[in-house]
């Protein structure tokens, strides 16, 4: 059985059923990205009592482009409905809430292996791995499900080992079927890189740092992306056709346009239509 691309749905933030936890237990540094200093624990000075941003619909222009390449993949609403039960930060005990802040960034880490787990159960040429992906994703579903206190004590780096171990030899399989002679760039230092046009079909770009590469028109599909640096590059009329392992958060780092071809699994971000 294939799982369905409209599981990742349930791995997107969901603000509304959130009690605002990324604007609060996650620190900042001003900068480019944002405006202000802000310390983890601390509400953001943009928070409102109802746990929506006041300058949601400005904040690139507000000098918050940080806040728009962020997603939690759905852990905000995990670890406030699920895991504290609709208990608010704001009402319960400061014990509560540091537990409750403290908690946040580690089901964050599960939930992003969880949308590469469930986005390699779509792939048709791992299907060899899905019951082994099936079973991992299973596990790590039920890990974000733990008490407070057993998050709190996770070894997370340990579990994504695990995972990537079979995120690798999904790669492997779904690479092997695109033609032609595939780059590995796994990891490359490629900050400003001129890559108009080039041929990066089935390219391994794991962990590459693309920061303000130029990849006018390049062709990327079946590239694997996991954890490629984005911030800035150049997407404007790139092929991504089925690149896999990319998520949102490094497609909103990144620059493109309306000719951009995109994977299904990510939606075209809202500022390259404003040229922002």
């Amino acid at each position: 059985m294939q799982d369905h691309p409209g599981d990742l749905m349930d791995l997107r933030g969901d603000c509304a059923n959130c009690f605002g936890l990324c604007c609060v237990a996650l620190p900042f540094t001003a900068s480019a990205d944002f405006a202000l200093d802000k310390a983890a624990g601390t509400p953001c000075r943009n928070l409102q009592d109802d746990h929506r941003c006041g300058i949601h619909a400005r904040l690139r222009q507000s000098g918050f482009s940080g806040c728009t390449v962020y997603d939690c993949f759905g852990a905000g609403q995990k670890v406030s409905q699920v895991t504290f039960a609709g208990q608010d930060w704001r009402t319960g005990s400061p014990e509560q809430a540091r537990r409750m802040f403290d908690v946040f960034p580690v089901v964050r880490q599960l939930h992003e292996l969880l949308w590469y787990l469930t986005e390699a159960l779509t792939l048709p040429a791992a299907s060899t791995l899905h019951t082994e992906l099936r079973g991992l994703r299973e596990r790590t579903d039920a890990l974000t499900r733990r008490t407070p206190e057993d998050l709190a004590s996770l070894d997370v780096a340990a579990h994504r080992q695990e995972v990537n171990v079979l995120l690798l030899k999904t790669s492997e399989l779904v690479r092997a079927g695109v033609s032609g002679r595939k780059k590995n760039r796994r990891g490359a230092d490629l900050i400003g890189a001129r890559l108009k046009g080039a041929d990066l079909r089935g390219a391994n770009l794991r962990g590459a740092y693309l920061i303000a590469a130029d990849l006018t028109g390049a062709d990327l599909r079946g590239a694997d992306l996991i954890g490629a640096d984005l911030r800035d590059t150049d997407l404007t009329d790139a092929d991504l056709t089925d690149a896999f392992f990319l998520t949102q958060p490094q497609l909103n780092a990144a620059r493109g346009s309306a000719d951009t071809r995109l994977p299904a699994s990510v939606e075209r971000p809202v500022h390259w239509a404003a040229g922002l």
